[in-house]
């Protein structure tokens, strides 16, 4: 019985970070950064403020959290498409695709500030290189089959593809991504090495 009794706890638990965070989310979203407050949170969330900051101590606890958890769903959902079926240059493909459309998709749905203040945390710089090195282990299987090229050292290319669809951001459809991605595949197949 204990045991199911702290299941449930923690299940609980779970739900009430899960709606803070959501809730933060859409306060900012909808009001920008500066604004938002704890008591709005605690008060949109239906918890009381003490409870609250049981579980975080600030807006910015927040928002670290609730990015955090972005970035791990993202580079789950990769790995998951890394995994799938086909060979390296199929797996790549579909990676780097995936990848581009979250880019385009994210992009505009937050202000400035929120932005500034997200991408300055740690959690940023290994997430880029966890999903850099998803990409140079791909890159590394291609040009061992010989279907991807050789020429250049992986970590370049696996840089070279991540800053070429950073463009994604930028551009006005899902179909300007998708040939982003493939002017992106193309400098990486073999064929370009000659």
């Amino acid at each position: 019985m204990p045991r199911l009794w702290n299941e449930t706890i923690d299940a609980h638990r779970r739900e009430v970070r899960d709606a803070i965070l959501d809730t933060t989310a859409a306060l900012v979203t909808q009001n920008g950064l500066r604004p938002v407050a704890m008591s709005q949170i605690a008060e949109r969330t239906g918890i009381a403020r003490a409870t609250l900051y049981k579980y975080f101590s600030g807006v910015e606890a927040i928002l670290l959290a609730w990015h955090e958890r972005q970035i791990t769903g993202h580079l789950e959902y990769l790995a998951q498409i890394r995994d799938q079926g086909g060979d390296a240059a199929e797996r790549l493909e579909a990676v780097l695709e995936a990848y581009a459309l979250i880019s385009h998709e994210s992009h505009g749905h937050h202000d400035a500030d929120l932005v500034a203040f997200l991408h300055q945390d740690e959690q940023v710089a290994g997430a880029q290189q966890e999903l850099r090195d998803m990409i140079r282990d791909l890159l590394i299987e291609g040009a061992a089959t010989g279907d991807l090229r050789a020429d250049v050292a992986p970590e370049e290319l696996a840089n070279y593809s991540l800053h070429a669809l950073t463009a994604a951001r930028n551009l006005p459809s899902k179909s300007a991504v998708r040939r982003l991605v493939t002017v992106t595949l193309d400098g990486l197949q073999t064929r370009a090495a000659s």
